[in-house]
């Protein structure tokens, strides 16, 4: 089963509850998924923060050169939005998995996280790549990836399926993809494109020919759902590919720094209540 739809603020029951969804709807996006409810998620956009410049306006990096005191700022926002801690990692394209408890301080080296905690929301930065998160139809674990294309090759998501093993199966979980640089925009070199076919040749089915020999136009969400159906998880939601998910192409909305070099970061969160 593959559901998805274009990006879209959306409301639900827990409306003026006071958690996530006290942040202006034009400045989220709730994964429409059937989630149990004591699990919520939230993808910000670029809007609703105190940053100037290319930084405006809802920052949330504190490694992009942005004014520190603008950076915590957007990310005390973020916590009094959502009524949980969020946890930021240091990403660096891989594929560590860093499980978070209640003491877990931000900083930590990873690409992707997971909880059974309360309370704690596991948060992926991006301006490009891919966010994922993760739950199961009965909400006892949450996880949230960092998804670019190297950690996702090397087998990032397969790290986050596997961390609700043994008591949750594959086929238990839901996944939703967050926004990402889209396929019309995604430009990349023969290495890319033998990476993912190396372990899979029906990853040449998300690349087409670019504007100059050896470069590859990619669909990297499309990648990314080809990859979790391997792993045997078939509920996919949110990212198709559309232009609506486009980080690149939607300035308005989303950071991207493909487009904008110096840029901002916006995060998608998940946690358990």
């Amino acid at each position: 089963m593959s559901r998805r739809a274009a990006p879209k603020a959306n409301s639900t029951a827990a409306e003026g509850e006071g958690t996530l969804l006290s942040m202006p709807p034009a400045e989220r996006l709730v994964p429409d998924w059937p989630a149990p409810p004591e699990v919520h998620a939230l993808c910000t956009t670029r809007e609703g923060g105190v940053s100037g410049g290319a930084w405006r306006s809802l920052n949330l990096g504190d490694h992009v050169g942005d004014a520190p005191a603008d950076v915590a700022a957007n990310r005390a926002l973020l916590r009094e939005a959502i009524g949980a801690r969020p946890v930021f990692l240091q990403q660096v394209h891989g594929t560590r998995l860093l499980t978070l408890q209640a003491d877990t301080p931000d900083g930590g080296t990873a690409d992707a996280c997971t909880t059974a905690a309360s309370g704690i929301a596991c948060t992926i930065m991006v301006a490009d790549c891919l966010p994922v998160l993760f739950t199961d139809g009965r909400g006892r674990r949450v996880a949230a990836v960092h998804a670019g294309w190297r950690g996702l090759a090397a087998g990032v998501l397969e790290e986050a399926v596997g961390a609700f093993a043994p008591e949750v199966g594959p086929e238990e979980l839901m996944a939703w993809l967050g926004p990402c640089i889209g396929p019309e925009a995604f430009e990349v070199g023969d290495e890319v494109r033998a990476a993912f076919e190396a372990a899979a040749p029906q990853a040449a089915r998300c690349f087409k020919p670019g504007p100059a020999p050896g470069k590859w136009l990619a669909d990297l969400a499309g990648l990314a759902r080809q990859r979790l159906q391997a792993a045997g998880v078939v509920q996919l939601y949110g990212n198709d590919g559309s232009a609506a998910w486009c980080t690149v192409n939607n300035p308005l909305r989303f950071f991207s720094h493909r487009r904008d070099r110096v840029s901002g970061r916006f995060a998608a969160c998940i946690w358990r209540d």
